[in-house]
């Protein structure tokens, strides 16, 4: 697989390029801006190690396509991210196929700590019907970020999917891709008082099964083994608040632990 990536300004002009066959570090020596975007190029779809800083985990994600632009979490956008990330005069990316025995351990297959609202290649990809204020703190990319501190709420590290106080709310998660899922496990928020919890949710998958899930006040991991399923997508719905004086329950991650369903030639897209 050839990679490429490279640092876009809002003109889309390339800052900084590097290319290579199978893995690259690209070096940017320069502040970033309002408007830039890094912008990643693959010669067919695949599974990728990627970091693009220094200050955020690498993460094992699937290229469903072969071009994914990230624009930078600058200004606002920036309060769910470490303060330390793009930040500075120097920045390092790097990217590398993954190798089979990385792809086929189980983990956590819903973790991108790269998506965004408009990502439609780089998969897992989280999405919601209402997000707090439209807010950054409270998108639905934050579930899926890896950032479990959830004793607070509002900036990193307390980012949060919140759901404006909507019981209709739903979280969707599409892997791209077939997955066999066989575990689940959701943090709640948990800034008590301000926060009420669910005492109640609803998963279903794209096999069209459903599981209940009882949940209860804590923000400590809660766990639903299930019988392995074979799934391209799950949502999260029909969350039903504890009997609280609080209107404000969140979710600060959601995580779904399996396996790869397929290991495939994968076709590219025509």
């Amino acid at each position: 697989m050839h990679i490429t990536l490279a640092i876009m300004d809002i003109n889309g002009r390339s800052k900084a390029e590097a290319g290579s066959d199978g893995e690259l570090n690209l070096v940017y020596r320069g502040e970033y801006e309002v408007g830039d975007c890094i912008r990643l190029t693959v010669s067919e779809p695949g599974y990728l190690l990627l970091a693009f800083d220094a200050a955020i985990a690498p993460s094992l994600l699937f290229m469903r396509e072969r071009d994914y632009s990230y624009p930078l979490p600058l200004g606002q956008q920036g309060r769910t991210i470490s303060p330390v990330a793009f930040a500075g005069q120097i920045h390092r990316l790097f990217a590398r196929e993954a190798s089979h025995e990385e792809i086929v351990t189980r983990r956590n297959l819903a973790f991108n700590p790269l998506d965004t609202a408009t990502n439609n290649a780089l998969y897992p990809h989280a999405s919601a019907n209402v997000e707090t204020r439209g807010e950054a703190a409270f998108a639905a990319r934050n579930a899926i970020d890896g950032e479990k501190a959830n004793t607070d709420h509002g900036k990193w590290p307390f980012t949060s999917w919140g759901i404006n106080q909507d019981p209709r709310a739903e979280l969707t998660i599409d892997f791209g891709r077939e997955v066999s899922i066989d575990e689940l496990k959701l943090y709640l928020r948990a800034d008590f008082p301000h926060d009420a919890w669910w005492q109640q949710a609803s998963v279903t998958f794209s096999d069209g099964s459903t599981e209940q899930l009882e949940l209860g006040k804590s923000g400590s991991a809660q766990r639903f083994a299930m019988k392995p399923r074979r799934i391209e997508w799950l949502k999260l719905h029909d969350l039903i608040k504890a009997d609280d004086p609080s209107p404000f329950p969140a979710l600060t991650q959601f995580e779904a632990w399996g396996t790869e369903s397929m290991l495939a030639p994968i076709q590219s897209p025509p």
